[in-house]
């Protein structure tokens, strides 16, 4: 039940941080609106998020907590700190890492506007949109130093199952950009521009990096490690953690590639296509945060350390475990969102600067955008089956094939389906890439789903349809709500959410779709608790 406890640890946090972050992009829609100043700091904070998710989040954590990880528990065994060794190895590592990361900062920012020009075909022929928006990215961009050493720190906390600091880090962006949105509310309010108030907001993504960073590592020292700045050692340990990590670099850059190939393609459409997807994947995150991020960061320690005592059985149980609860909760998350996808984003964003007809066209984005969400889920789950085995390359592969038919379809189909196509084409990429991963495994007997779990999915889908067709005669029923008042707009929302809920989880638990003997003993546990 330790990854049970882990993952609802990671979850109800990361539960809170994309709260605050809807919190945010509610805001963000009523202050700011759609338009193509929201579209150019949209564009501006993608950039180091691409990058973090390139080179920390998933090269980095995929080579560093493995490695980290063995040398916490050789120390132990052996009787000795198993503390020291791994603090000096993390050491070693930031030494390295710290001024790559100033370096990759130093050559972003000189070559900003030609990657802003590139990256922006609708605004070639306006100079002033250019350089506003390379202005926004060039301040939001040192934001990937300062998230990458956070990736450091919590990896490390994560190590030593503390996974409650990294899991909340993202509420104090939030919490702070919110702070700048307001500000920019003020500042309109008393006859600034709205472009003042997006500069506002950009500065607030480095601010809030800053006391991430103050943040993670007041932690990482409580929990007796001491990171310090020396000259760099490029040590036989580093030297591996590099090799390992650079397959997982070109493995993630594929996902990256696929962002930023996305913000390529919605500039190339008219209209304020980035903003629609921000707001369209909001929605979809929280799910995919909550429950996929959370699995992700929680069974990665946990498969690494069955797959080094070479315990076959403990990996294959730890990786059904999750795969089970992951469609448990994402299946009636994405047909939920499915059928009321423009009531949701109605609910949630219109108002202030953000039109009706800005909500129905991301509640479309969102219904393509989440089919595929089960699939992003099923991948955070798969991966970190080959990253347990030091198998950084694999991953590569499924994720190139999901991006070949990414670009190829938006190649063909841009123009025709415009940004619910390219929505839609992420969801089917998302599906390829998952399996491709799990047929590898299978391929290799790394893994492959038991029988009654292959049941069970079957009646969590069924589950997931039934609640569909209630939701689909419910739905209609407040229209006039979803767009009016607090409270009227909160009754729709708890009907639909209250109602979706109860019926699928009544009908999963009838039909068996819920392992009750794993049930009772969390029951038991927590009651004991």
């Amino acid at each position: 039940m330790g990854m049970l406890r882990n993952v609802g640890t990671i979850g109800s946090l990361t539960m809170v941080s994309r709260i605050a972050g809807l919190a945010r992009d509610m805001i963000f829609a009523r202050v700011l609106g759609a338009n193509e100043a929201t579209d150019a700091f949209l564009q501006a904070f993608i950039l180091p998020n691409v990058f973090r998710r390139l080179f920390a989040e998933g090269a980095f954590s995929a080579a560093f907590v493995p490695m980290f990880s063995r040398r916490v528990r050789e120390g132990d065994e052996a009787g000795d700190d198993g503390h020291e060794a791994a603090a000096e190895f993390s050491n070693d590592v930031l030494s390295v890492f710290l001024p790559a990361l100033i370096v990759l900062v130093a050559i972003a920012e000189i070559a900003m506007p030609g990657i802003i020009w590139l990256w922006s075909p609708e605004w070639r022929g306006d100079a002033g949109q250019l350089a506003f928006a390379t202005d926004l990215a060039r301040i939001t961009f040192p934001y990937i130093a300062l998230i990458s050493l956070v990736t450091l720190f919590t990896g490390m906390l994560n190590s030593v199952s503390r996974f409650a600091p990294g899991a909340s880090f993202p509420i104090i962006l939030n919490l702070v950009l919110i702070a700048a949105l307001l500000g920019g509310e003020y500042w309109m309010g008393r006859g600034g521009e709205l472009r003042d108030a997006v500069y506002l907001a950009a500065f607030g993504v480095s601010a809030g990096g800053v006391l991430q960073l103050l943040w993670l590592y007041f932690w990482t020292r409580a929990s007796g490690f001491r990171p310090s700045l020396q000259l760099p050692r490029v040590t036989p340990q580093v030297k591996r953690l590099c090799w390992i990590a650079l397959p997982a670099a070109v493995g993630a850059g594929a996902y990256q590639i696929n962002t930023i190939l996305q913000v390529y393609f919605l500039n190339d459409l008219e209209g304020s296509n980035i903003t629609y997807m921000n707001y369209a994947d909001r929605l979809n995150q929280l799910p995919l945060g909550i429950i996929g991020i959370a699995l992700a960061t929680a069974i990665l320690p946990a498969l690494s350390r069955h797959i080094a005592a070479n315990e076959h059985d403990g990996a294959s149980k730890v990786q059904s475990d999750a795969i089970e609860l992951g469609m448990l909760l994402t299946l009636p998350a994405a047909v939920a969102m499915a059928i009321c996808g423009v009531p949701f984003v109605t609910i949630f964003f219109e108002g202030g600067r953000l039109t009706s007809e800005d909500a129905r066209i991301a509640g479309e984005v969102l219904v393509a955008l989440v089919m595929g969400l089960p699939a992003y889920v099923g991948v955070r789950v798969l991966v970190p089956g080959f990253y347990a085995r030091s198998d950084t390359r694999t991953p590569v592969y499924a994720a190139t094939a999901a991006l070949v038919f990414f670009v190829a379809f938006n190649l063909a189909f841009l123009h025709c389906f415009g940004v619910v196509g390219v929505a839609a084409a992420s969801a089917v990429g998302a599906w390829i890439n998952c399996t491709i991963l799990y047929a590898i495994l299978v391929a290799r007997n790394h893994y492959r789903m038991p029988a009654p779990l292959l049941g069970r999915l079957a009646r969590q889908v069924l589950a997931a349809a039934v609640m569909g067709v209630a939701l689909w005669f419910l739905r209609d029923l407040f229209t006039s709500w979803y767009g009016g008042n607090v409270f009227e707009r909160v009754v729709a929302l708890g009907a639909l959410t209250l109602a979706g809920g109860a019926i699928y989880f009544a009908v999963a638990f009838l039909a068996g779709a819920i392992d009750r003997a794993t049930f009772r003993k969390f029951m038991k546990k927590r009651a004991a608790s």
